[in-house]
């Protein structure tokens, strides 16, 4: 099997940023992104996807959250449709209902190629210390357009807006981590198209 891996950096007048991914790793993870919650969420991601990855962003925080956030998003998703390649031989699906205290949230994805998102969040609280929840949604969105993927993230309960964040990027690694998985009854590309 070929190594499924990507690097890619970026750079704007509002962020500069280096990612690497190693869709078979272990993890492991390395985030600087200058700011300390979107950090975790992605140690969580890479921990519970069992990726690698390594994230090095500078970006116009004193002015706002929203570019890093975003351009991260638009490179972690680049990268991962890379390290796919022709998506050859992977299950293609995930699914994953992720508790996390009294909050339950639910993500689907498919793989096949069709950038689309649905984001379902009714949260109270926006904000856990000085970071916007809506740059949880603006990040998947980045995401599922440059990785080529569908994603639906329904919170179907819970306030804490630290656990609906942590259970959201919890049940994407999940779902991530099933989709992204090597089928061995599968060999060719799995859909009735012959591609993705």
């Amino acid at each position: 099997m070929t190594k499924r891996t990507a690097e890619l950096k970026r750079k704007t007048r509002e962020t500069d940023i280096t990612l690497s991914l190693d869709i078979d790793g272990s993890g492991a993870s390395q985030t600087d992104t200058g700011i300390g919650f979107f950090n975790h969420m992605l140690e969580l991601l890479a921990r519970h996807a069992l990726i690698n990855l390594n994230v090095k962003a500078v970006g116009d925080v004193d002015v706002d959250y929203h570019h890093t956030v975003e351009d991260v998003g638009l490179v972690f998703g680049s990268c991962l449709n890379t390290a796919l390649g022709e998506r050859r031989a992977i299950r293609r699906y995930g699914l994953a209902s992720l508790p996390m205290d009294e909050t339950l949230c639910d993500v689907s994805i498919d793989l096949g190629g069709r950038p689309y998102l649905v984001f379902n969040s009714d949260m109270k609280h926006r904000q856990t210390r000085d970071f916007d929840l809506k740059l949880v949604e603006e990040f998947f969105r980045a995401v599922v357009v440059q990785g080529r993927l569908n994603l639906h993230i329904n919170h179907r309960y819970g306030d804490d807006p630290h656990h609906v964040s942590e259970a959201i990027f919890k049940g994407f690694a999940r779902a991530l981590r099933q989709a992204i998985e090597t089928d061995p009854r599968e060999s060719g590309i799995p859909s009735s198209k012959g591609t993705l």
